[in-house]
């Protein structure tokens, strides 16, 4: 196959290929925003009834939450295996039965694994108030995990065909239908008795449930009960998978070590470390959403063997996803007393945030490069390369900078992320260099 590669990559093009992200990754956003409400609706009603209810979702959805997100990393390799497949001319619908399969097992084995993690709680030394809540709390979301596998498998699969919109719509308008359910089950209503966290508790199952069979509604039609299991694809998509997973529990553990240390060195620091991971995560929505773009379109013309296509998405992905990052990272320096001012009025904690919100405006622009380098790799389906690249940087590189300044130069909350922003340029470069010899590599291979 004979290709030109174009190295003057134009303000033209780049506003062609923008356009077409925009219109795959708004939707995605959606989604990721949808997904942190229905979270913080939980929170903000629960809030209203009792401190103690919340400190027990807030510590049972700790657990869940690392359980789960193993899984949901899995289910990702399900749209970049598919989109690669599209791109190679295959056909693909008659994978829709696997998939619903495979979303059938993993629903089964992380409902049993949450469900038996009740048995840890009395031996974690929480407060024993707690404990009974916290179980209950995990014993009734734990059978949610059948709604969310087979949302996230049908979504993934639709995913693979760049339809994102009704999936993601989906999970935005269940927020009123959480908020709605919070409010009758935590608080009561009529003959419904006031449950308080076991009521936010059957409002997480009941919404996770409807998304399932709403999504299941939409794609019906396309099942074909002729279709066989496939099985080398599920093991596909757990080779892929699999590293997916673990990369991202590692590095969800990463910042729930850091509470835990800082909480236990003054709980000032553990509420400032809090406000900034919420306005973290707030900004990194749009490079997520960019990422698992950018890993769908690679994933697709690497099995199209269009490199064209490849450099002009990763460049424009790039552009966007780290400009964006610089954006708010000129906010976040520019304003920063404006800015914790959202969230608390507190004059020592707003003091003791401004050194340390400087470091997270740095921190911004990392989070964007690594997000859309690691949604580049992804698509090459160099996952394994992902996982190792998040677990050398966090834990060889990020832990020693972290402990040697904060043990070493005293430096507290502020050591801690000045070492995840090490940590982040780290994977950033890593996963750019593994990316572009990947890219050279595929050259050589059609003999561009």
């Amino acid at each position: 196959m004979q290709t030109t590669i174009s190295k003057n990559f134009s303000f033209d093009v780049y506003k062609q290929y923008l356009k077409e992200l925009f219109i795959f990754a708004f939707p995605l956003f959606i989604g990721s925003l949808g997904h942190t409400l229905l979270g913080a609706t939980d929170v903000f009603v629960v809030a209203k009834y009792s401190i103690n209810s919340l400190a027990a979702i807030s510590i049972a959805n700790s657990i869940i939450f690392t359980i789960f997100i193993f899984g949901i990393g899995i289910t990702t390799a399900i749209s970049i295996l598919l989109s690669n497949m599209r791109g190679e001319k295959n056909k693909i619908k008659k994978f829709l039965p696997t998939t619903l399969f495979f979303s059938f097992i993993l629903s089964v084995i992380f409902t049993t694994v949450c469900y038996f993690s009740k048995y840890i709680i009395p031996h974690c030394g929480f407060e024993e108030l707690l404990v009974p809540y916290i179980q209950e709390y995990i014993v009734i979301v734990s059978f949610s995990m059948f709604g969310i596998f087979f949302f996230e498998g049908i979504k993934q699969f639709l995913q693979a065909y760049e339809i994102v919109i009704i999936p993601n719509i989906i999970i935005l308008s269940t927020v009123l239908v959480n908020l709605i359910l919070d409010i009758i089950l935590v608080f009561g209503y009529g003959n419904i008795p006031a449950m308080g966290s076991k009521g936010a508790a059957f409002a997480t199952l009941t919404v996770r449930t409807l998304m399932a069979v709403i999504i299941f509604i939409y794609i019906i039609k396309y099942i074909n009960i002729k279709d066989k299991i496939d099985y080398s694809f599920i093991k596909q998509v757990i080779k892929v998978g699999i590293p997916i997973g673990i990369a991202l529990v590692f590095e969800f553990l990463a910042f729930n070590i850091i509470t835990v240390l800082i909480g236990r060195e003054a709980s000032i620091l553990a509420a400032i470390h809090n406000i900034l991971i919420t306005i973290a995560s707030a900004t990194y929505m749009i490079p997520f959403a960019l990422s698992t773009a950018v890993s769908v379109k690679v994933a697709y013309f690497y099995g199209a063997k269009s490199p064209a296509e490849i450099r002009k998405y990763s460049y424009t992905t790039l552009i966007t996803g780290v400009g964006f990052m610089i954006c708010t990272s000129a906010i976040l320096a520019i304003f920063p007393e404006q800015i914790i001012g959202l969230f608390t009025t507190d004059n020592e904690v707003i003091r003791l945030s401004l050194p340390i919100i400087s470091v997270a405006a740095v921190y911004q622009i990392f989070d964007g490069f690594q997000a859309v380098t690691g949604g580049i790799l992804k698509g090459f389906k160099l996952t394994k390369a992902v996982s190792i690249s998040v677990i050398a940087s966090y834990w060889a590189i990020g832990a020693p900078v972290a402990i040697f300044l904060v043990n070493k130069c005293n430096f507290s909350l502020k050591g801690y992320w000045i070492a995840l922003a090490v940590s982040l340029c780290i994977m950033g470069m890593v996963q750019a260099v593994i990316a572009k010899r990947k890219f050279r590599t595929l050259l050589k291979e059609i003999k561009i």
